[in-house]
């Protein structure tokens, strides 16, 4: 079996990135008192409160659709350490690991709080590409996209040489 640790150990560093964000622009930086800090003419931080998921989708206000949603997410999850553990391919790994840091901290949020703490507002005058995301979500877009290009982009190696990949 081949080492495993980079999904696992970026999956680690991503959530502990994610939990100090949030910890400080919640405490320190004190951002859902304030609600919003200007840093950047693009960028501020903006103090949101997610009960959905990606998007807005699947709100949860109420105790059963939180636990739904804690419950669903983390079946994914568990998915992902399942296929860190099976994939092969470094970057492969290290993409999937940014997914489940992300995840991990999204879910320990919803846990905790009941939604999950976004703060991150990217904008170009009065247009958003994004919905106020934060490191964890930020992780998780990267690691998919990773994913994406190299599942598309990627040439198909002879059966032979894959095992040495």
């Amino acid at each position: 079996m081949r080492d495993r640790s980079w999904g696992f150990g970026v999956a680690l560093l991503v959530f502990l990135l994610d939990q100090a964000v949030k910890w400080f622009v919640t405490g320190p930086l004190n951002l859902r008192e304030v609600g919003q800090v200007y840093l950047l003419p693009f960028f501020q931080f903006t103090y949101t409160e997610n009960y959905g998921i990606s998007l807005g989708l699947f709100n949860a206000h109420n105790a059963l659709g939180r636990w739904m949603l804690v419950l669903m997410t983390s079946a994914i999850a568990i998915g992902v350490a399942i296929w860190i553990v099976r994939e092969k391919l470094r970057v492969d790994q290290v993409a999937l690991g940014l997914v489940l840091g992300g995840a991990l901290g999204n879910i320990l949020d919803r846990t905790r709080h009941g939604y999950v703490v976004d703060f991150a507002d990217l904008h170009f005058g009065d247009f958003r590409p994004f919905l106020i995301f934060n490191v964890g979500d930020a992780a998780i877009s990267i690691g998919v996209v990773i994913l994406l290009l190299r599942a598309f982009l990627a040439k198909e190696r002879p059966k032979e040489n894959a095992e040495h990949a």
